[in-house]
């Protein structure tokens, strides 16, 4: 079974697929230092535990992929510790993965949560997986322990179980709240997620204030400032640790310049700067690599679809839902990236809304360099040598960025945290 969906890396990619092989000899082997290695094995039950969809008796992880990244293969390679098993009185040579980081999904039970669980159950960098919802948690994390990957898989239901499920957490991603619906604006949107992602930043601050975090909820350029300010009052705000997840931009960018130019899209890297929603998404098509020619009118509607891509598909749904399963997917890249970062890859880079002094604006998209610690770097030279129409649109998002953050802001400072 192969588990090729996505290009989890911006710089470079890997793929991780099980396969069934023929014995090959009474020994393991492994090919490394090359472009991909393999594990063999004389049975199939050998590997009955291995993280994947489904027990074999060989793991490949090759390049040319696109769930992980040639970072995550290596971490992947290393990741496997030798451990001697009996078994028809032969000593041989067991592989096992030594997963290491927990998670907690607050928000577990929505649209984007489900999916994002599953995802997240995969990694192999992942050992146990906390699932928090207000209701109908239980049967998720059900449904996700009959998964064979590794990691455990528990549920924390109501305010009550809030702090139990965010102790000893490494990441907290937050996609709790309600999704855009057809006619909401984004007013209606604030109003309603504003409050829920206060009060479990509130539980993050209280129980794990040393984790990383992941809002997903939007409108993402109000929730991340109402997150830091929340944070500040509790007096535990770490910039480097606080993400507004935009990778779906990043996502939706490079899937479109691929399917126009023809390109191979495992290769496509376009970053992604500003906000995120509506045109404070900045595209920097003159940016792509590899680099690609466009001309005017192809940029303006690649920009213009970016931007709108959300839309695009909550008026596909017609009223039934909005962008759940991209958005799982560009958090599931997001979550891979910081869980390598943490586990010591020092060659980690995605954009993300954080706190910057690349422009005026307090808080901005753009890429990072990730580490144990958080942002490492903040990289300028994605907004050098922009073409005027980039200009342009750059000086022209910053009022609407601006007046988001301000109203997340104000929003928060009128919000007594609880003590």
């Amino acid at each position: 079974m192969k588990l090729s969906s996505c290009k989890m890396a911006a710089a470079s990619t890997a793929n991780f697929f099980t396969t069934s092989t023929a014995p090959c000899n009474s020994k393991p082997y492994m090919v490394s230092k090359s472009k991909s290695f393999g594990l063999r094995f004389n049975s199939p039950n050998y590997l009955r535990s291995f993280s994947g969809l489904k027990a074999a008796t060989s793991v490949n992880c090759e390049s040319e992929s696109s769930f992980l990244g040639k970072e995550s293969t290596a971490a992947l390679r290393d990741s496997f510790a030798p451990k001697a098993v009996k078994q028809n009185r032969d000593t041989v040579t067991r592989f096992q993965p030594r997963a290491s980081f927990k998670v907690a999904i607050l928000g577990a039970a929505g649209g984007i949560g489900q999916p994002l669980a599953l995802l997240i159950k995969m990694s192999p960098l992942v050992s146990t997986l906390h699932l928090y919802d207000i209701a109908n948690v239980r049967g998720v994390t059900a449904d996700l322990s009959h998964c064979n990957t590794p990691s455990q898989v528990l549920d924390f239901t109501g305010t009550a179980e809030l702090p139990n499920s965010l102790k000893g957490v490494d990441v907290v991603v937050i996609p709790a709240g309600v999704p855009r619906k057809p006619r909401m604006t984004r007013d209606d949107l604030f109003n309603i997620n504003a409050n829920i992602v206060k009060d479990l930043v509130e539980a993050v601050a209280d129980t794990c204030p040393d984790a990383f975090i992941h809002i997903i909820s939007n409108p993402v350029n109000s929730t991340v400032p109402i997150a830091a300010e929340v944070l500040k009052q509790k007096g535990v705000y770490d910039p480097k640790k606080l993400f507004g997840v935009t990778t779906p931009d990043v996502v939706r960018a490079n899937t479109f310049v691929a399917q126009k130019k023809n390109l191979k899209l495992i290769d496509v890297d376009v970053p992604v700067v500003g906000g995120h929603a509506g045109i404070t998404i900045l595209p920097l098509l003159s940016k792509i690599k590899p680099s690609v020619s466009l001309i005017d009118e192809e940029v303006e509607e690649l920009t213009v679809r970016i931007q709108n891509a959300r839309t695009e598909v909550v008026d596909a749904k017609a009223g039934a839902g909005s962008a759940t399963l991209s958005m799982a997917y560009a958090a599931a890249r997001f979550m891979e990236s910081s869980l390598r970062a943490l586990d010591g890859d020092s060659d980690v880079y995605e954009c993300s809304y954080v706190q910057s002094e690349l422009t005026e604006l307090p808080f901005f998209a753009s890429r990072v360099k990730l580490g144990k610690n958080g942002v490492e770097a903040v990289i300028p030279s994605d907004l050098q040598g922009l073409t005027e129409y980039e200009a342009k649109a750059l000086e022209a998002l910053k009022p609407e960025l601006k007046a988001s953050t301000e109203k997340g802001v104000a929003f928060a400072n009128k919000q007594p945290v609880a003590a």
